[in-house]
């Protein structure tokens, strides 16, 4: 963050001081840090005190001015009795996004907005790989793409970043149109959409006409990149004033992928007669791959630039990680799931190369509201229309996910279902031989990662039963 004196804090948030008059009388005072946790505050940072579900930064202001924070940003009507330099506004987290909007407003930097109902992080990584090759820029840390995390992306922009990539999470309509305006990005890449957040969204069409809020945003000298496989994306891209890149495998696509060819640990494709490879561990990486590709190419990079832009590319923990644990090959795709995910990972698995069985360890797919027992029995008749060789339910809606899979003709001896971990453990322990590949993936609220870390320890693993207990079900 470049410095931010305060008087200028004071005028992007519209907010009156209450300690300030020494501070604000020398006008180089300031500060280039904004820290929300007081545990991590050094010396002149500014403290941003933020109300959550779990915690209310207010209650750690008085903590913050002892560990040398240089001014609090804190609310009007906040009860506690605080004491030190403040910059007082009505709404905290709303004047994170003004102040954000104001910072960013600073820079030429070319901002892309990237959201989707599946890919956006693999996506925005991928984009910022490519154009790391030539250009120097930023990207949002982690899961940081709602109205908190992405102002304190922003605020990390320095004058030297001719380039950033956010993520931008939604859900409910009016949520994407939110962090454009603080953001303002110039260019918006739409990954896969799906039924994703259907509990908040109500419906896969409000997911469509949430999403696309980014084309909306975007000014008239940007541009926009969809995935033109999806024929809804079609009908929506009249809603961007500016030009609209698609990408797929289709011939329509602007940007086409053809001779597209994927073994474990590498991807090949063809675009304009120029072959790429990217060290992925999975082939729906390729959708990621073309929107990067057509960045680039919008922002003038040439093929052999973007070429080592991939070869940068590291995927995440999480994303389809393989390991080797304990003489199997565990796929870890744990980070989120939604229908759409679940499919990408179910033909990752079925087309995995392998010596022995290939188990697919399903955990629930949360916030689908209404459309939840339907969403999981389709998932179990997918995995039994695919090459999966057993099937491992787990949550509250295991039994659906069984019952889609056997109403769709998968044998009843290799279907399971567990409500329990240790339950779930345990058939892992009795299935899981040799030569085997284990795929992974649920939402993130089922930690199915406990999973995977199991798997990596089972040789030090020992069962004080040799059979499944009661709470875990093999369908028959």
């Amino acid at each position: 963050m470049e410095p931010v004196q305060l008087n200028h804090l004071l005028i992007a948030t519209r907010a009156v001081s209450a300690g300030l008059a020494n501070a604000l009388a020398d006008e180089k005072a300031g500060f280039t840090r904004v820290c929300t946790d007081s545990r991590t505050l050094q010396p002149g940072d500014l403290f941003w005190a933020l109300r959550g579900t779990k915690y209310d930064g207010h209650n750690f202001v008085n903590e913050a001015i002892r560990r040398g924070a240089v001014a609090c940003v804190v609310e009007r009507d906040c009860p506690l009795e605080l004491t030190g330099p403040r910059v007082i506004v009505d709404d905290t987290r709303r004047a994170l996004g003004d102040f954000a909007r104001w910072y960013r407003r600073r820079w030429e930097t070319l901002v892309i907005g990237v959201t989707g109902s599946v890919g956006k992080t693999t996506t925005r990584e991928m984009i910022h790989a490519v154009l790391s090759a030539e250009h120097a820029g930023k990207q949002s840390h982690g899961n940081y793409n709602n109205e908190i995390g992405l102002p304190l992306s922003l605020l990390e922009l320095t004058a030297g970043d001719e380039f950033a990539v956010y993520e931008m999470g939604a859900a409910r309509i009016g949520d994407i149109r939110e962090l454009c305006d603080i953001a303002c990005p110039e260019a918006g890449v739409i990954t896969r959409i799906g039924q994703a957040h259907l509990e908040t969204f109500g419906s896969i069409s409000n997911v469509y006409q949430g999403k696309g809020e980014l084309l909306e945003a975007l000014p008239k000298n940007g541009f926009a990149v969809v995935t033109g496989d999806d024929p809804v994306m079609w009908s929506i891209a009249g809603r961007a004033a500016c030009p609209v890149i698609f990408v797929g495998e289709q011939t329509e696509n602007d940007v086409r992928a053809t001779d597209v060819d994927f073994r474990p640990g590498r991807l090949q494709f063809t675009v304009d007669r120029r072959k790429y490879e990217l060290n992925v561990p999975a082939r729906h990486y390729l959708t990621a791959a073309l929107c990067a590709l057509a960045v680039a190419r919008e922002v003038g990079m040439q093929p052999a630039a973007i070429a080592e832009g991939f070869s940068r590319f590291v995927g995440q923990p999480g994303r389809c990680t393989v390991e080797q644990a304990d003489s199997c090959t565990v796929i870890d795709d744990t980070y989120n799931a939604n229908p759409l995910s679940m499919q990408a990972a179910c033909l990752a698995l079925s087309t995995w190369p392998s010596q022995g069985h290939k188990l697919f360890v399903v955990g629930d797919m949360l916030e689908l509201g209404r459309e939840s027992q339907a969403c999981h029995e389709a998932l179990g008749a997918h995995v039994a229309a695919s090459s999966v060789d057993r099937l491992l339910a787990f949550g509250e809606n295991a039994q659906h996910v069984s019952h889609g899979a056997l109403h769709a003709g998968m044998r009843p001896h290799v279907v399971a279902e567990c409500h329990e971990l240790e339950s779930l453990l345990t058939v892992l322990d009795c299935w899981v031989e040799p030569g085997d590949v284990v795929l992974v993936k649920g939402s993130r609220g089922m930690r199915m990662e406990r999973v995977v870390h199991w798997l990596k320890q089972r040789k030090n693993y020992r069962s004080h039963e040799n059979k499944i207990p009661a709470t875990a079900r093999a369908v028959a």
